[in-house]
C-alpha cells in the first residue's frame, strides 16, 4: 500500500501573524533552524507561507522598501501555498513539489473557515523515508 503524507511528515507548524516584522520572521527561522513559517490569522487558519527566499527576494528591493516602515510577513507572503492533507499519498505531494519547483507543502486540515495548518512535509522529509525503505 502506498505510503500516505501523515506517515512521514514533520507533525506541528511554526506561524507568524501578517502583521509580524520581517525581521522577527528571520529571527524566528533562524533560532528554530527552518525554512518557512506559515502566516495564520488570528482563529489559526492558513492565509500565507514566507520562506527563506522570500526574505532573500525581499532584501533585493531594500532599497525600495527601507523607507516603508513595518514592513512585515504579510507584505512579503506567498498566498498560493501549496497544501495536502495526511490522507494524500507521497507519490502525489512529491509530484506537487516537482511540478511546482518546491521545497515543501504545508500539511492541513480542512476547518470551518478555511485550512488549518498540521504539520509540514519536506524534499528532506522525502529523501529520509526513501533512505528508510
Amino acid at each position: 500500500m502506498e505510503r500516505t503524507v501523515g506517515e512521514v511528515m514533520h507533525v506541528g507548524v511554526l506561524t507568524c501573524k501578517r502583521e509580524t516584522p520581517i525581521q522577527d520572521v528571520a529571527r524566528q527561522m533562524s533560532e528554530q533552524d527552518v525554512s518557512a513559517l506559515v502566516v495564520v490569522d488570528d482563529d489559526g487558519y492558513m492565509v500565507g507561507l514566507v520562506s527563506r527566499t522570500d526574505l532573500v527576494n525581499a532584501r533585493l528591493y531594500e532599497q525600495y522598501w527601507k523607507h516603508w516602515r513595518g514592513l512585515t510577513a504579510g507584505h512579503i507572503m506567498v498566498t498560493d501555498v501549496v497544501s495536502v492533507t495526511p490522507q494524500d499519498t507521497l507519490q502525489h505531494a512529491s509530484r506537487l513539489m516537482m511540478e511546482r519547483r518546491i521545497h515543501r507543502v504545508v500539511v492541513v486540515e480542512p476547518g470551518e473557515k478555511g485550512l488549518r495548518p498540521i504539520g509540514v512535509l519536506s524534499v528532506t522529509d522525502v529523501v529520509r523515508d526513501i533512505a528508510n525503505e
